[in-house]
């Protein structure tokens, strides 16, 4: 008989793999590696994510972490920016490659004027070696080669077809700079991958089903940002590594077999959610079970920017923004609706605790 999901059931499940349903005392490298990693192209979007998860968390020691090369900031998952375990960002930069591939060819090929794709990551490569470079230096320098092509695009062209790491002290809570690359294997130390190929594919969703499960097909492909992952799904569900759940539209969804689903009544807590947490982003088929569409049109913003996310009972009910104020940080909050006063004081009581960790 297949089990089924509430849509509350379903979101208590994806609160409480978070760790947004009750802070935990545990190590950073577990709770990034718990949600696969954090999307950072906001250098401190990360720190937020952790803070919600993470009882006391100190940002100085995610910068320790960084700063020790035990966790990396680069392209991965969607060609997006992430904050990532050094070790599986080795692994799973090769699955974002038809990502990073897809980028080029529909937002840059064509702006270089002919250079050869990967003529223009060789030399990339070769200007890297050794050395790290900030965007600007590595722009011009491409761009003395390629004087006709958009220096932008050659850029990109690297970044996309070359592992690089932004390295510290950008993307450090205490420290600011320019984006500046290194090659991931001088960062961190030549080796092999310790997965590859479809079994590479195959940790990764797994990863991803123990942190945001239960999940869809079209879920899981949106997150990742990598397609024909139907067969792999089905496949591990035929070795009984994976179970079926019929979720509240009825639509099929996938677990690992024998992970508990949380309890539907379970109270949520109201949370302040970090701009790009990927609970609210990148979810596609799933999004519903953590946001309304109508609610979700509202936190679009020109620029592709995102605000942070105000979750009252485990939905998410508003956004959040931080302000400077001189040299201090403010949190600014836009509720979309009536809430409660109960709910309204919860709220509050996460926007000061914030603004306590903002200005520590």
């Amino acid at each position: 008989m297949t089990r089924e999901i509430t849509l509350r059931q379903w979101n208590r499940t994806l609160l409480q793999r978070q760790h947004l349903l009750e802070r935990v005392d545990e190590d950073i490298l577990e709770v990034l590696d718990r949600c696969v990693g954090l999307q950072s192209q906001d250098p401190r979007a990360a720190f937020y994510g952790l803070w919600s998860r993470i009882a006391d968390f100190d940002p100085l020691d995610l910068d320790d972490l960084m700063t020790d090369r035990d966790v990396v900031r680069m392209a991965l998952l969607r060609s997006t920016v992430f904050l990532m375990d050094a070790e599986d960002a080795r692994w799973v930069r090769p699955l974002a490659q038809a990502s990073l591939d897809g980028e080029l060819r529909s937002n840059h090929a064509k702006r270089l004027a002919g250079a050869e794709l990967a003529e223009v990551a060789d030399y990339g490569r070769q200007l890297l070696s050794g050395t790290q470079l900030p965007v600007k230096s590595l722009k011009d320098s491409l761009a003395e080669r390629w004087p006709d092509a958009e220096s932008a695009s050659l850029v990109t062209v690297v970044r996309c077809m070359v592992p690089l790491v932004q390295v510290p002290p950008r993307g450090t809570w205490t420290g600011s700079a320019t984006t500046t690359y290194s090659l991931y294997d001088d960062w961190c130390g030549a080796g092999e991958s310790s997965v590859t190929g479809e079994d590479a594919i195959k940790d990764l969703i797994r990863l991803y089903l123990r942190g945001f499960g239960p999940a869809s097909v079209k879920g899981l492909q949106t997150w990742a940002g990598m397609t024909r992952l139907r067969p792999i799904v089905e496949a591990m569900e035929a070795d009984w590594e994976l179970g079926t759940i019929e979720g509240p539209g009825g639509e099929v969804l996938y677990d690992i077999e024998g992970l508990p689903l949380a309890d539907e009544d379970t109270p949520a807590p109201a949370r302040l959610v970090a701009p790009f947490d990927n609970i609210v982003l990148a979810q596609g088929a799933d999004r519903g079970r953590v946001v309304d569409d109508d609610v979700f049109k509202k936190l679009a913003t020109p620029n592709g920017r995102s605000p942070g996310f105000v979750l009252i009972d485990g939905r998410v009910a508003g956004a959040w923004h931080p302000r400077k104020d001189g040299k201090a940080t403010t949190i600014e909050l836009d509720i979309f609706s009536k809430i409660s006063a109960a709910d309204r004081r919860a709220v509050q009581e996460e926007q000061e605790q914030l603004v306590e960790f903002c200005n520590a």
